[in-house]
């Protein structure tokens, strides 16, 4: 049985410690629950994929609290490091060419000569990074493929006996995962949809993001094609349920199930996300989802849904 602890000093001592150790510790983060090692440690992050039971072709993200830690680790260009300023801390992975003073292993970032970095803007997360002291990789907290978790509860549901400690902070702010951009090559390529509008940095850049294309490959967490999946089939854009049909509703309807919002707020839609398909998950076979805008953030929400509904 894994333990969940609310973060404190002794807690944040007591995680460190099992991460100097190539432990495993859940944290918290505004976006999803993280399931953190020493990146550092390639055989702390063997350990990671095997409890998630993750393809060690899909790299991981690496997560720092602060600029100084940031720059050891990848080469930031002019652009790169003004959108890093402007949104970090915050639910932005960059992906960046690998620094000759980078720490995180190569089976970490999947033998590839970029990495993937965020600076949390989750107080916990960044308190447990400062507490242990360098980059911890740390990919969603659950089953791979699984729906991402958003409380330490659903991380226990998935993972327990599999890591050392739960780190408990709350539900998660945002809901859904990090937006990741790569800065590698001559202009900025939207990799994945996420709790960062693309509008958002598009204005900050100055210049539309490049659409990433399937034949580029991996490069990136959250690029299969199925992934944030529930045991249930998920149909979508759908305008009512079907008999025996789980009903995940978005704004007014006079369907029974449940809402990611009534109000029809993209943003409480997010963070609403994985917690409705987990509970749908465990009483229905088969989910319906609402037909969601597909702007701001309802662009991240519909990407998750379609690697949602996908079966391969």
């Amino acid at each position: 049985m894994t333990a969940i602890v609310p973060i404190q000093p002794g807690t944040l001592s007591l995680a460190a410690m099992h991460l100097r150790g190539g432990g495993l510790v859940a944290m918290p983060t505004e976006t999803v629950y993280g399931l953190a090692c020493n990146a550092a440690n390639p055989d702390a992050v063997v350990r990671l994929y095997e409890a998630k039971g993750r393809p060690r072709f899909n790299p991981l993200i690496a997560h720092v609290a602060n600029m100084e830690m940031a720059e050891q680790e990848a080469v930031f260009s002019e652009s790169a490091r003004e959108i890093a300023a402007k949104f970090w801390p915050g639910p932005l992975t960059m992906v960046l060419p690998v620094a000759p003073t980078g720490t995180v292993s190569d089976i970490a970032r999947a033998g590839l000569d970029t990495i993937a970095l965020r600076m949390p803007a989750h107080p916990g997360a960044r308190a447990l990074i400062e507490t242990f002291g360098k980059p911890l990789v740390a990919p969603s907290a659950n089953r791979s493929g699984h729906v991402s978790p958003t409380t330490a509860q659903h991380v226990k549901e998935d993972l327990d006996g599999k890591v050392d400690l739960i780190l408990d902070g709350g539900p998660c702010e945002r809901g859904i995962e990090s937006t990741i951009v790569s800065f590698v090559g001559e202009r900025p390529v939207l990799l994945r949809a996420g709790a960062l509008e693309t509008s958002a940095l598009e204005a900050a850049l100055g210049q539309s993001l490049v659409a990433r294309e399937e034949a580029d490959g991996i490069s990136a967490p959250g690029q299969l094609k199925s992934h944030y999946a529930p045991n249930a089939r998920v149909r979508l854009n759908a305008d009512a349920p079907e008999p025996g049909e789980g009903w995940l509703a978005f704004g007014k309807t006079p369907y029974p199930g449940l809402n990611l919002s009534e109000a029809g707020d993209l943003r409480e839609a997010a963070k609403n996300l994985f917690a409705a398909l987990r509970t749908l998950d465990t009483q229905h076979d088969r989910i319906a989802v609402a037909r969601i805008p597909d702007e701001s953030l309802g662009e991240a929400i519909n990407d998750r849904l379609a690697r949602a509904a996908h079966r391969d």
